[in-house]
């Protein structure tokens, strides 16, 4: 069974070690306890029944309480696996630091770990490429290697055309 506690925000993990030292002294039957990543204030404590569970969190410290009714691993799936997201950024793009310490630098990227959530990029503004590896939250793409070249593709045809027009009515 599935129990949600409530506890004070930003004293999860020290809530969440109390109630594992109570539960190892007493041999509580409680199978797992998870502090779902985005869900400030509340622990997951799987156990065998209710009694376990109120007897594991039951008058310590930062635990306000356990919610009344018991949830489906149905029901806090998203919160607990982790999702993989699509990640749209290619090799040859280029893309500004949003955060660390080049911040506002524009690079150009080389290698993609999807795996870590990490991309290799070569500094623009250096007189030397260096490589940096950053994590990929902290740059955001301003342009495409490729739609920069569709787009001098593009921009050619429509002033041959232009020209090819322009020769008629003349």
């Amino acid at each position: 069974m599935l129990f949600i506690i409530k506890v004070t925000t930003n004293k999860e993990e020290k809530a969440m070690e109390m109630i594992e030292d109570r539960v190892v002294k007493k041999g509580l039957n409680v199978y797992a306890i998870a502090r779902p990543h985005g869900l400030r204030g509340y622990i997951i404590l799987e156990a065998a029944e209710r009694e376990s569970a109120e007897e594991a969190a039951f008058n310590l410290p930062y635990v306000k309480g356990i919610i009344g009714k018991t949830v489906t691993y149905e029901e806090i799936k998203n919160m607990i696996e982790p999702k993989i997201e699509d990640i749209k950024i290619e090799v040859g793009d280029i893309v500004e630091m949003i955060g660390q310490t080049f911040k506002g630098e524009k690079a150009k990227v080389t290698r993609i770990d999807k795996q870590k959530g990490e991309v290799v990029v070569s500094l623009l503004g250096a007189s030397v490429p260096i490589p940096v590896t950053v994590k990929i939250d902290n740059i955001k793409v301003i342009r495409r290697e490729e739609k920069e070249e569709e787009k001098e593709e593009e921009a050619k045809d429509s002033k041959s055309l232009g020209d090819e027009l322009s020769e008629e009515f003349q």
